[in-house]
């Protein structure tokens, strides 16, 4: 197991879209999904996609920890090969995210609030099912980046990009202003 590179926006490996994977389970898939869990518990973040690490394959691993999700239980890890996502309605939300190829950086985006997923695991079973909330958002995200898709390129209003640090201390200012 290897703690892989991951690439940062303007790299051309961001850009495109990624390819389908032919056998799911495959040894050579099992070994870039191995690298990609060592590479997203060295980076301290909860997903991370195959094109990230310089592997232009559609390939998703996330987790969603129990805080961040509506019944408060953790949804462990999870590997997607060849996912397809579709959106549920039209009811929209937004919220802040951030990205390991944007690092230190955040923005606001709109994104569906529920999907139906569809994708193969590791041992190449079709899986079927409808997530929301905190939890559909990430697999969006991730998704995205299988269609050369970066989070700015979904902003409404691209005032909200913006560095952590500085966005921090802007609300910390706010905040000391108003007491």
């Amino acid at each position: 197991m290897a703690v892989l590179k991951i690439a940062r926006m303007g790299h051309p490996v961001l850009m495109g879209r990624a390819m389908p994977v032919g056998e799911a389970t495959s040894g050579a898939i099992a070994e870039l999904v191995r690298d990609m869990v060592e590479t997203l518990a060295d980076s301290g973040g909860i997903g991370l996609a195959a094109p990230q690490v310089h592997v232009p394959l559609r390939v998703v691993i996330y987790f969603v920890p129990g805080s961040r999700t509506e019944d408060g239980e953790d949804v462990s890890l999870r590997v997607l090969i060849n996912p397809v996502i579709e959106a549920l309605g039209t009811f929209t939300v937004v919220a802040t995210e951030g990205c390991l190829s944007l690092p230190g950086m955040s923005g606001q985006v709109r994104r569906p609030d529920r999907i139906r997923l569809t994708y193969s695991n590791l041992e190449g079973d079709m899986l079927e099912e409808e997530i929301s909330g905190f939890h559909a958002r990430v697999v969006q995200h991730e998704c995205d980046h299988l269609d050369g898709i970066l989070y700015p390129m979904r902003m409404d209003d691209l005032s909200t990009l913006g560095y952590v640090e500085e966005i921090a201390k802007g609300e910390q200012d706010l905040e000391a202003g108003a007491a």
